[in-house]
């Protein structure tokens, strides 16, 4: 019974140091590799608590709702419109804590350009329904 109780602890410990050798202390992506990274949506690092995205549309998208996740997202280069808060309409999960939908109610309209920030709380839907010409933009999602 103690080999078994030992053989349990060994395992478990070595399943909790692989789990901690998961997670990069620190992360270095230069600037060829981000602007190859930006003409499409690119996972840069995805943690247990942390995401990094670089992502680029040429048209509107659809409504998201994020139940565990907070967005702040840096706009790199072009324009659209960002629907902010209200109510999302039609919405379906798409994915464990993830909501897609068709449009927003009493939601407020934000025109964003290069050098904007946005901070999307966990739960507020959000939708770039405009976009003119295109929009490259960095996405860092903390996990709750």
């Amino acid at each position: 019974m103690k080999i078994i109780l030992l053989i349990t602890a060994c395992l478990a410990f070595l399943v909790l140091l692989n789990g901690a050798d998961a997670v990069k202390p620190a992360s270095f992506y230069g600037h060829d590799q981000v602007s190859a990274m930006l003409t499409k949506t690119t996972y840069y690092q995805r943690d247990p608590d942390l995401i990094v995205l670089g992502s680029h549309r040429d048209g509107p998208g659809q409504v998201e709702v994020h139940d565990k996740e907070t967005d702040v997202m840096y706009i790199v280069d072009g324009s659209a419109n960002m629907i902010l808060g209200g109510t999302m309409i039609g919405g379906k999960r798409s994915a464990p804590d993830q909501w897609l939908g068709d449009k927003i109610e009493g939601g407020e309209s934000h025109a964003v350009s290069k050098g904007d920030v946005l901070v999307i709380r966990a739960g507020v839907p959000h939708w770039f329904n405009e976009v003119p010409k295109s929009i490259s933009y960095f996405v860092v999602k903390t996990v709750k």
